[in-house]
């Protein structure tokens, strides 16, 4: 009997793309294990993973005209 069998659900992990439970029984979820938990933890904390934005507008530009 598989995972898959019991009702257990799998995804894939985060960081290695191999499947992981995604369950009570794997204290590392969504994560395989716990070097790839910390391999995602070192990047964020390394700032490896940014968020895009827009550049803020300019305070000091007159209204309805692009920063320069």
């Amino acid at each position: 009997m598989t995972g898959a069998d019991k009702g257990e659900r799998f995804v894939p992990c985060p960081s290695c793309r191999q499947p992981s439970l995604f369950g009570a029984k794997n204290p590392w979820r969504p994560f395989c294990s716990e070097r790839c938990r910390s391999v995602d933890l070192g990047a964020w904390a390394s700032e490896g993973y940014r968020v895009a934005s827009q550049a803020p507008p300019d305070p000091d530009a007159p209204d309805g005209l692009p920063p320069h």
